[in-house]
């Protein structure tokens, strides 16, 4: 059987708007941004949330930005890499595995919430404040995920 080449052009995505059609959006996203979490909880554990979150949400904007922000911050190739596997490998701490759990089933909220089980689990490694900062952090992510997903925001655009 004979195959021919595709002639098909590659699927581009074309941004819908901009983050500055809406300067009083954009302040507000950037207003609850600037959460004290930064203080309270370890950078490269941010990171690796914000990663998670956003390869779960498939957010091409905020997984450029946060991959180099967590390699700016020392994270290494092999956990960037192996971060959509991390409950398969062994090169995460307790502390990070609980709240990478608790990532997945804040951005994945399904109908029944969150369970006990991995409530448990989130506060066996962090304060009751701690947790509440890890899931504002989560939140606004997920916010500026759905933003970029919804008006095709490309990697290495202005926000």
């Amino acid at each position: 059987m004979k195959t021919t080449a595709s002639t098909e052009t590659p699927h581009v995505i074309t941004p819908r708007a901009s983050h500055t059609s809406a300067p009083e959006v954009l302040e507000a996203m950037l207003a609850i941004s600037q959460s004290p979490a930064a203080n309270l909880l370890d950078r490269g554990l941010l990171d690796l949330v914000r990663l998670r979150a956003s390869q779960l949400n498939r957010c091409g904007f905020c997984l450029d930005m946060h991959f180099r922000d967590a390699k700016a911050g020392g994270e290494t190739d092999e956990r960037l890499a192996l971060l959509p596997a991390w409950e398969e490998v062994s090169c995460y701490t307790p502390r990070e595995r609980a709240a990478l759990r608790w990532t997945e089933a804040v951005t994945r909220l399904g109908e029944h919430g969150v369970s006990a089980e991995i409530f448990a689990e989130a506060r066996a490694h962090f304060s009751e404040k701690e947790l509440f900062h890890l899931t504002l952090a989560i939140v606004v992510i997920n916010g500026w995920n759905r933003f970029n997903v919804a008006f095709h925001i490309q990697p290495g655009a202005a926000a």
